[in-house]
């Protein structure tokens, strides 16, 4: 188990590049169950959760490997069609193979996801979705049985945009018979790249980028070679940590386009920001002033840098209330936060944050993902010494982030520890 030390008080500064989307590639990966072949996808993360996916496609038959940021999938020895308990609970993003199994064989047994320590996550619309294309649906053991002889075109509303059962029912409908309207889909920047990624396959999707997706099926798909979208949840997170040690960074590699919401709160609180092409350029000087976040559907600010969100505002003097209208339970960094001496009260699915306290470091326990990345911007601007536990969470989504702080200065390395 290893375990982040980090030495607080220092600026950042510096360049670094940000690395390819987690959720990006994510999503992309399944899709190459669909045609049967030889497929390189760059810019792939280095990260725990690309090796779960891995695993989860060679348990199906395929062959994955990653090297050096490429990763090569050969999926043409594919013979079993069920995503198994052990691989599925350690990451949501592993139902998506339901999708592109039930498209290409006619059934799929995929076993009812776990993933992040917080708040319920149903896969009901999944779920719908293929119901609507015409599959068979039955919830046995915790597994999901899905079964279609050839599934059919439809019309599908979704209740509540989602990303992942926009992905996996466009995954399911490109090779469906017929055409498929789906409206109010998500537009995520990593649902938008599937659908690009599918469209060079040889699927035909009309509305890409939109919340109305008209999807005309094919009989095949061929496979191709893509690289992953910047991942803008990496970005956003060394944004605002230099935003809040007033630091001045250069990050390279990244869409702004993605994070035109994050950018414009960053303003708000009185960074300097440029953007150039693919760089975004951000100098702060002075305390940063506090300011209200509420989470939305994309292109609204995104729940995924709720947390970092909460931490940066502990730098703000002043009153900032911090509200997660994604996912109302998300705050288990808040008790830690506390332990640095944090003055932040919960209430209902807000965090009211009075900022300009002394900070002194202490041990804290990571319990999820984006959680981890928060108690580690704390810890960069915490009196002292503070310990981060369990960062497993933090290797989830986060390529080498020890390394790309100390590049931009900070005090911080990862050592081994007892510790669970």
């Amino acid at each position: 188990m290893d375990k982040l030390v980090i030495e607080g008080g220092k600026r950042l500064t510096g360049t670094i590049k940000i690395s390819g989307s987690k959720n990006g590639a994510l999503a992309i990966i399944p899709a190459m169950i669909l045609a049967p072949g030889i497929y390189h996808l760059s810019n792939t993360p280095n990260l725990r959760d690309i090796w779960t996916m891995s695993q989860l496609m060679n348990s199906l038959g395929a062959f994955c490997e990653l090297n050096e940021n490429e990763l090569f999938v050969d999926t043409r020895s594919i013979n079993n069609y069920e995503a198994p308990y052990e691989l599925v609970k350690k990451m949501r993003a592993s139902f998506y193979v339901l999708g592109p199994l039930l498209a290409r064989f006619g059934e799929a047994k995929v076993s009812l996801p776990g993933g992040c320590a917080w708040g319920p996550r149903p896969v009901d619309l999944h779920l719908k979705a293929m119901e609507r294309l015409g599959a068979d649906i039955q919830i046995e053991h915790g597994f999901v049985f899905a079964k279609a002889d050839k599934l059919k075109g439809t019309k599908f509303n979704f209740d509540i945009s989602s990303v992942g059962a926009t992905g996996n029912m466009l995954m399911a409908a490109v090779l469906a018979k017929g055409n498929t309207l789906l409206t109010n889909a998500s537009i995520e920047p990593e649902i938008t790249a599937l659908a690009r990624f599918l469209v060079k396959m040889g699927a035909k999707i009309d509305g890409i980028g939109t919340t109305v997706l008209e999807v005309e099926g094919v009989d095949s798909l061929t496979p191709v070679d893509e690289t992953s979208v910047p991942d803008r949840i990496e970005a956003g997170t060394f944004l605002i940590a230099a935003a809040m040690t007033k630091g001045e960074i250069e990050i390279l590699d990244v869409n702004p386009y993605h994070l035109s919401s994050v950018l414009t709160k960053l303003e708000e609180s009185g960074c300097e920001i440029d953007v150039t092409g693919n760089k975004i350029w951000l100098k702060m000087d002075d305390d940063p002033k506090p300011v209200d976040y509420i989470t939305g559907v994309y292109p609204a600010l995104p729940t995924d840098l709720q947390a970092q969100w909460v931490a940066y505002m502990l730098a703000a003097k002043g009153t900032s209330k911090i509200t997660d209208l994604i996912y109302p339970d998300r705050f288990k960094h808040i008790p830690e936060l506390q332990r640095l001496g944090a003055d932040i009260q919960l209430i209902d699915n807000s965090a009211v944050v009075q900022g300009g306290k002394k900070l002194t470091g202490a041990s804290l326990m990571s319990s999820d993902l984006r959680g981890s990345a928060a108690l580690v911007l704390a810890g960069l601007i915490s009196e002292g010494k503070t310990d981060v536990l369990r960062i497993y969470h933090l290797d989830r989504g986060y390529e080498q982030i020890e390394n790309k702080f100390s590049c931009l200065g900070a005090s911080i390395k990862r050592i081994k520890t007892e510790l669970v």
